[in-house]
């Protein structure tokens, strides 16, 4: 039996699901957890992503220590496919775990997480994963196997459709009610409070401390989201925008793979927890793609990063 390793490595937590062959099917035997990845060239990114890799397999395999992982496949933030830094983290993924004789790269793969998940997601056939969480992508596989991606360049450069993005406009709303360029809503201090804050100076100084980050501001967006409910003229906006961001980028993966009724499926927690702006994705997308079809994932980033190492061992890279 072949013993296969699966792996989610995010940015706050990697997970680790280990899986043997038999017959041809995966049976899951142990799941481990472990700290979180950056990008490779941050300061000590290397280092991390050693550490993410061990500690989770470690987990994982604290039931079977003597296993020796015969393929893996790593979904990771920040890895684009077919780069070098792909390269790099795929030796690291073999000097954490002694693949073989350590010198072999044809039974790892490391990639973007946004692959693994859609191979999670849709294991067979075509589709297309949207993922709206703190940050967005867009990915979809056509029928010929080839997949396009769409969005996902980082909140500084493209967070359009995301909860960041949400949370981001809302504060900007504030702002715009503080100094009267707006009427007021009960929104601002609803938002003002959660950040602890009491004044607009206030609020400048805040966000640029080191401690305020993406998350930070992708927490604001369920209050958005509330108060779009509520009939917040402004915040009604932002859902609307950021709502139509999102179905374009899955539009558009639909056109790119000439997907004339494709099936969608969303993962992520303003997509999925938000429900006042998943109303607003899927009436955009009405308007869009009238035929779309919804559905649910069959299973998750790891699920989808065994599907891949099982490919390994049967068609090594």
């Amino acid at each position: 039996m072949t013993l296969l390793a699966g792996f989610d490595a995010g940015q706050t937590h990697t997970r680790c699901r280990l899986s043997l062959v038999k017959d041809g099917l995966l049976q899951p035997i142990g799941e481990g957890e472990g700290p979180g990845v950056s990008h490779l060239d941050a300061p000590l990114g290397e280092q991390r992503f050693l550490e993410a890799i061990r500690t989770s397999a470690k987990h994982a395999l604290k039931n079977h220590p003597c296993g020796l992982i015969q393929a893996a496949v790593v979904g990771a933030s920040g890895i684009e496919h077919g780069t070098g830094l792909q390269q790099r983290a795929e030796a690291l993924v073999v000097q954490a775990l002694a693949i073989g004789d350590g010198s072999r790269l044809d039974k790892v793969l490391v990639t973007g997480d946004e692959r693994t998940a859609l191979r999670g997601a849709i294991p067979e056939g075509a589709g297309i994963l949207a993922i709206s969480g703190t940050g967005i992508i867009v990915l979809g596989r056509g029928e010929d196997g080839h997949e396009h991606r769409c969005g996902g360049w980082g909140w500084l450069l493209d967070g359009a459709g995301s909860a960041f993005d949400l949370g981001h406009q809302g504060l900007q709303l504030t702002l715009r009610m503080a100094d009267g360029r707006m009427a007021d809503h009960p929104l601002r201090l609803r938002i003002w409070k959660q950040m602890g804050c009491d004044s607009h100076a206030a609020v400048k100084a805040r966000v640029v401390q080191n401690d305020f980050g993406t998350a930070d501001f992708a927490a604001l967006a369920p209050l958005v989201v509330e108060a779009a409910s509520q009939g917040c003229s402004g915040a009604e906006e932002i859902v609307e925008r950021s709502a139509a961001a999102l179905s374009n980028c899955i539009s558009t993966v639909a056109q790119q793979l000439s997907l004339c009724s494709p099936l969608v499926v969303c993962q992520g927690g303003a997509i999925t927890h938000l429900m006042g702006f998943r109303t607003a994705v899927q009436q955009t997308m009405r308007q869009l793609i009238p035929v779309a079809r919804w559905g649910e994932a069959k299973g998750d980033a790891c699920d989808g990063a065994l599907l891949m190492a099982q490919d390994l061992t049967v068609r090594p890279r």
